[in-house]
């Protein structure tokens, strides 16, 4: 027979046997219960000397409340002390009450069920069997009320020393990350190596993890590199572990770290027990382009028929470890030559050789030069790096400046000369330009090309730059340059062949950029008996000179006030009027706004309206005042400028400066003519602000019970920024039929926080605010006591623009009004009468009901007591 532990049931065999279905139905009950549940993590735990540990117990399947109590207890051999308990703070031996008292020990509930005892710096003598004890809270005892864990503290034996790298290397070049770990062997712990990068101070980026199960773990942005072998981990027996970065690329600069952790198998996890990181060192990478030069040397003066000679110099930091690709241009985009990295050379004729003679030094050979190979000759080089055993990439790419070779023509009899038939009288107007050859009754079997070429003149008449605009080739066809090719393609420029002998180069909208020295080149061409048209000779035309034949286009801009600013948050407006003077139709407008905040400052950007109308804030001191500031075009030649709740800063004299635009390619702006305004001054005294206050009622005459509000209303004058300003409001009440009259009924501090003064009455009163500047009392349930004068009184507080501080203002004070509360004679006699007249019914009704009752109790007993009945006696009839 089954019997519950704890609570006995009596089985006494005199028991009525009526009992026993119950005793067997709770011993079955009490078979099949689980019980009470207390668990720990499986041991044992393996924990290092110096760092933080903690034990996490946990209790289920109970009864009673639902949060309960916990005992921790250590036993060390045949010793067992105390620990830590939930609700016993005396509990703890002796021995480690300074810990428990400095938390070196300590108990935190994680749950109601749920608790971790802590450790934060383990002893060896924390070595044990730590027991964690339940208090019983059940009916029945049943289950396991305290679990057992091992603990064994290892000494802290875990040593990391790296080795400082070199702390600059070359791009391309490998990085040896070099670690030593040493640690004594204790059963049960792993090791793991980390190693990391920390670039301009952001976060660490993981490179490689060896370990703790020997197994390698690649940091995501290092996967690709790692599977191309640019990522190589090298271990030994003395306990160094060693990572090598191959082909260096800048981004690989940064700050190295090292990691080591121990680790232990738990319920089949890897639980990390220690850490130490060390710094390996700070490595810079030298990128190949800082140091990669090009240059091409000689520049010879050939006749036809000799040889020339190119060599093309390259230098740089570690050459030996770059593969150089070598390619020869003439006039910038005609590969002439090329040679790979590799050595494989592919050039465009028999004519031309290109060759390494040294390191760093390639060399182009053209035998017997023509007039052709004339022209502006440049090399080209690409620097390559070799990551891994078949992967390369570029390093870094630059094209030599280019140096002139000229070749001596044989020329025939030939002259051109160069006319301008219709000049441009203001911009916008056409251009036309004529190249005419002569002499050309020997050239029936040659043919004319044409290539035209524009200079700028600086103010002194010297040429700043050539540019070519455009050729027409032997057989007709137009070859623009890359800075003429969009108003070419779009048919701003036209280039013509009118005549065999005569060439039109056209401009339709002669702009400022127009102006200058143009040439046109002619060049003689022979068909060879292959069958391919051969450059013979080569002739220039004298420069022509073109300007404007008027004036140039003239911009004039007024600017005036719209609006002055008086005072510290009101509002600024500027108008910029422009007019316009020899300009054709078509051009867009854009203006730049300009402060100088002093008569002797320099002037300063604010802001600016480009020609498509894109608003762009300049040099706009206050970031977080920008929507304070707008810049809109009102018209076709009128813009306003406005700045919102002006602050002491925006003083200064302000302009315009509207500029005229037009697109020659009608693909990008190019500026014709700027102009700038007259200064408009913002200026104004600091004066503080003024404040009134009003003080108006909804009535001035109530019944009591019933409801008043009194509006009290701030004007302020001198601001137009209400952020800026903040109120503390207070309401006072009179009452001339006592000594003690002024009451502070309530007040709202600049905050909204509203207090209110003790009241005895039974009316109440409350604050709200209406508005920036509007404040309602409000007194509900009126009653005599609140008759009197009212009067409200406002203090300001100024934010300043410039600290952020807030500035107490002197008190304003409105006037009084005056509330009267009436005498109602009904309602004041209604309620007594009332009372009374129940009051007079109720005791008449309950005296008649008394008096009945008596009366009744009365008449009962008498009748009981004194009637006797009466003897029936004939009457008789008494004669005489």
């Amino acid at each position: 027979m089954c019997e519950p532990k704890g609570r006995g049931i009596r089985t006494k065999h005199h028991q009525d046997m009526n009992s026993l279905p119950v005793l067997i139905i709770l011993c079955f009950t009490t078979g099949l219960t689980v019980g009470r549940k207390v668990s720990l993590p499986p041991g044992p735990l393996i924990r290092v000397e110096g760092e933080a540990l903690s034990l996490r117990c946990e209790v289920s399947d109970y009864e009673g409340p639902m949060e309960q109590d916990f005992e921790w207890e250590a036993t060390k051999g045949s010793e067992t002390i105390q620990v830590v308990s939930t609700f016993d703070s005396s509990f703890p031996d002796q021995s480690l009450k300074a810990r428990v008292l400095t938390d070196d020990i300590s108990l935190e509930r994680i749950g109601e069920n749920t608790v971790e005892l802590r450790i934060k710096e383990a002893r060896l003598t924390d070595s044990g069997t730590f027991t964690c004890r339940t208090l019983s809270t059940d009916s029945v005892i049943s289950g396991n009320y305290a679990a057992d864990v091992l603990l064994r503290v290892i000494p802290n034996t875990l040593v990391v020393v790296p080795e400082v790298p070199m702390p600059s290397v070359h791009e391309g070049r490998r990085i040896d990350l070099r670690c030593n770990i040493t640690q004594d062997f204790s059963e049960g712990i792993y090791l793991s190596v980390t190693w990391s990068v920390k670039k301009n101070q952001s976060l660490e980026q993981d490179l490689l993890t060896f370990g703790p199960d020997s197994s390698v773990t690649v940091g995501e942005n290092f996967i690709q590199r790692y599977a191309d072998g640019e990522m190589r981990l090298h271990l030994d027996n003395t306990g160094s572990y060693s990572l090598v970065l191959s082909g260096t690329l800048p981004a690989d600069q940064g700050m190295y770290l090292c990691t080591a952790k121990q680790w232990t198998r738990e319920e089949g996890t890897w639980n990390s027990i220690q850490e130490k990181s060390e710094v390996i060192g700070e490595v810079a990478v030298i990128p190949t382009a800082e140091s990669f030069t090009v240059q091409v040397l000689d520049s010879p003066i050939l006749n036809i028929g000799d040889n020339l000679n190119l060599t093309c110099l390259v230098s740089a930091d570690d050459l030996a470890a770059l593969g150089l690709e070598v390619t020869w241009l003439l006039n910038g985009t005609q590969i002439l030559a090329h040679l790979s990295r590799d050595g494989v050379v592919a050039k465009t004729s028999d004519i031309f050789s290109i060759s390494q003679v040294a390191e760093g030094e390639f060399r182009l050979d053209i035998h017997s030069v023509e007039l052709s190979d004339k022209g502006l000759y440049s090399c080209r080089v690409r620097a390559w790096i070799q990551k891994s055993w078949n992967t390369w990439y570029r390093a870094a790419e630059k094209t030599s400046t280019p140096v002139q070779v000229v070749v001596i023509p044989r020329d025939p009899a030939l002259t051109v000369t160069l006319t301008s038939p219709v000049i441009a009288q203001s911009l916008g107007d056409s251009t036309e330009l004529v190249c005419q050859v002569s002499n050309v009754s020997h050239l029936w079997s040659k043919r004319l090309s044409v290539c035209w070429f524009y200079s700028a003149v600086s103010s002194s008449g010297d040429q700043v730059g050539t540019d070519v605009i455009a050729s027409l080739n032997e057989n007709g066809a137009v070859n623009p340059s890359d800075k003429y090719r969009n108003r070419i393609d779009s048919g701003l420029i036209l280039v013509t062949r009118v005549e065999p002998a005569t060439f039109k180069l056209r401009l339709l909208h002669t702009t400022n950029a127009d102006v200058g020295e143009y040439v046109c080149n002619v060049t003689t061409w022979t068909l060879t008996r292959h069958g391919i048209w051969k450059y013979t000779s080569e002739h220039e035309a004298q420069a022509l000179k073109v300007s404007l034949a008027s004036k140039g286009p003239v911009i004039s801009v007024i600017a005036h006030h719209k609006q002055q600013a008086t005072f510290i948050g009101s509002t600024f407006e500027m108008s910029c009027l422009a007019k316009l003077k020899n300009l054709w139709k078509g051009v867009a407008l854009s203006v730049l706004i300009m402060v100088q905040y002093d008569v002797d400052s320099p002037s300063r950007k604010v802001a600016s309206l480009s020609p498509d109308l894109v608003l762009t804030l300049e040099d706009w001191i206050d970031p977080s005042r920008q929507k304070s500031l707008s810049l809109v075009k009102t018209g076709s030649m009128e813009f306003l400028f406005r700045i919102l709740n002006v602050q002491m800063m925006d003083r200064g004299f302000y302009s315009c400066e509207v500029a005229a635009w037009t697109k020659p390619d009608k693909n990008n702006w190019e500026e014709v003519v700027k102009g700038e305004s007259n200064k408009v001054h913002i200026n104004f005294k600091l004066t503080k602000p003024s404040f009134d206050l009003y003080i108006t009622s909804d009535t001035t005459s109530v019944y009591p019970w019933e409801t008043v509000k009194m509006d009290c209303i701030i004007g302020a004058s001198g601001t137009s920024n209400t952020d800026n300003v903040a109120y503390e409001i207070r309401w006072y009440r009179n009452h001339l039929r006592t000594s003690d009259s002024l009451v502070l009924l309530a007040s709202m501090d600049r905050w909204g926080v509203v207090r209110k003064s003790p009241r005895n009455d039974t009316s109440d009163c409350s604050v709200e605010r209406l508005r920036t500047q509007t404040f309602v009392l409000t007194i509900h349930g009126t009653q005599d006591s609140d008759a009197g004068e009212y009067y409200c009184t406002a203090t300001p507080w100024i934010r300043s623009t410039t600290t952020e501080d807030w500035i107490q203002e002197p008190e304003v004070i409105s006037e009084k009004v005056f509330l009267y509360v009436r005498f109602a004679v009904w309602d004041s006699m209604k309620l007594p009468l009332l009372y009374g007249t129940c009051t007079s019914l109720t005791v008449g009704l309950f005296s008649l009901i008394l008096g009945l009752l008596c009366s009744l109790c009365c008449f009962r007993n008498t009748t009981q007591t004194t009637h006797t009945p009466h003897t029936r006696i004939k009457l008789l009839k008494i004669t005489d």
